[in-house]
């Protein structure tokens, strides 16, 4: 099984990206951070990034969803994000990398070459995307040292329409003959 991770600043397209990849018969495994939030926001956690095991939620959320989807049927799977983007945040966040996070990227469970999602010039913020522009090209640069530095090779989804977008992560996910 191939698990291919996609990943990029918050607001790049990535779920967009996710949905084309599904459509043409890839498993997909969502992201956990955004659920993790929606969560925190349910209790009334107004600055959850700021509570006590946030990290180590997103990771054991991350963690089980990487662990169903080992059932799927589909040889290939898109996983929107992976460890990576926790410790790209936990940075970001000037957060302590959690026991957990550390032994989730010791696993080493996906492909080496990363669908990075590139910013399109703008972002536009939702109730889980607290981000404005600036902050996300900072945190994009964030997400690609630290994929640069744990030895991933970045494939770059540069902006644009999203057939364009899709065509070029097929060239990296389609198993070739």
């Amino acid at each position: 099984m191939q698990r291919f991770i996609l990943t990029g600043a918050p607001g790049a397209g990535k779920t967009a990206l996710l949905r084309a990849l599904e459509g043409e018969g890839f498993g997909v495994v969502e992201e956990a951070a955004t659920d993790v939030i929606a969560l925190s926001d349910a209790r009334g956690i107004a600055e959850h990034w700021t509570h006590p095991g946030f990290i180590e939620a997103i990771t054991a959320l991350q963690t089980a969803r990487r662990e169903r989807a080992s059932a799927l049927p589909e040889a290939v799977q898109i996983h929107d994000r992976g460890p990576p983007c926790v410790l790209a945040l936990a940075e970001f966040l000037g957060l302590p990398v959690p026991p957990s996070l550390s032994d989730a990227l010791a696993l080493d469970a996906y492909e080496r070459r990363v669908l990075f999602v590139r910013l399109q010039g703008y972002v536009t913020p939702t109730a889980a995307r607290r981000i404005g522009y600036e902050e996300a090209l900072r945190f994009e640069a964030v997400h690609e040292a630290v994929y640069r530095r744990l030895g991933y090779e970045l494939i770059d989804i540069a902006p644009g329409a999203l057939e364009a977008r899709a065509a070029a992560a097929l060239k990296v996910v389609r198993p070739t003959p």
